[in-house]
């Protein structure tokens, strides 16, 4: 039996009388690799905004159920609490702590130090370049390190459910094939995903399923590698076609 471990219906949202999200309906199942597609403007953000509770001043209507249980009023610090972790557009890092202070951060709702001690180890092999400036302060890395270690940060809190938001924005195209890389291992790991993402092909390369968001409505979902060879999302996403 499928495991639903994230389910938004008929998410709206209205800054004034401007709706940016305008009744979206979306899944996420445990251990998938769901990517939500789609131009500049689209309400991507918005909507992951919308889910953690972190948008500004706005009306935000539908359902948003995360195992099992509605997230729609709950703190953000809450949702860390229950396993949901989000990486936001723009990184996010403390940038006056060291990257080691940084992912202490993300371990502050645990208390076993030698499981938090681990898993710094742990992500610290999969980021050699964080290891080699731990004690480095965050807000001196470039703009692929400072991705790499917000992402290690949130994974220091055992999500069940992590949200990228952008993870491959400004970063240099050998950057974003690492982080990449990354989003696969750490997928394959058994960590479920909801990636926001304006490079179309490496996102549906890399998903499991994914939905085209198109002026604050999906447009489209299906499996991403069914997507990879549709003629109008190549058009219209991948240019090509």
């Amino acid at each position: 039996m499928v495991e639903n471990v994230l389910k938004v219906r008929n998410l709206q949202v209205a800054y004034g009388g401007i709706k940016a999200v305008k009744g979206v309906d979306l899944e996420v199942n445990k251990g998938e690799l769901i990517t939500l597609i789609g131009a500049n403007g689209a309400g991507k953000t918005t909507t992951l905004k919308a889910i953690t509770g972190t948008l500004p001043s706005c009306t935000v209507e539908g359902d948003i159920i995360y195992n099992g249980k509605s997230i729609k009023d709950m703190n953000s610090f809450e949702l860390v609490k229950n396993h949901l972790a989000m990486v936001p557009e723009g990184r996010g890092v403390f940038t006056r702590m060291s990257i080691h202070e940084n992912l202490m951060m993300g371990a502050y709702i645990r208390n076993d130090k030698a499981g938090i001690d681990v898993d710094i180890e742990k992500w610290f092999s999969v980021f050699p370049r964080l290891k080699e400036r731990s004690a480095q302060l965050a807000g001196t890395l470039s703009g692929g390190e400072q991705q790499m270690l917000a992402m290690a940060r949130a994974l220091m809190s055992h999500p069940n459910l992590l949200l990228l938001d952008e993870p491959s924005m400004g970063l240099s195209p050998i950057m974003v094939e690492k982080i990449f890389e990354v989003i696969r291992n750490v997928s394959a790991q058994g960590v479920t995903i909801l990636l926001v993402e304006q490079n179309a092909k490496l996102a549906l390369q890399a998903a499991h399923r994914a939905y085209v968001m198109d002026s604050g409505l999906i447009t489209m979902s299906g499996n991403a590698s069914d997507m990879l060879n549709d003629p109008k999302v190549q058009a219209a996403y991948l240019g090509e076609g």
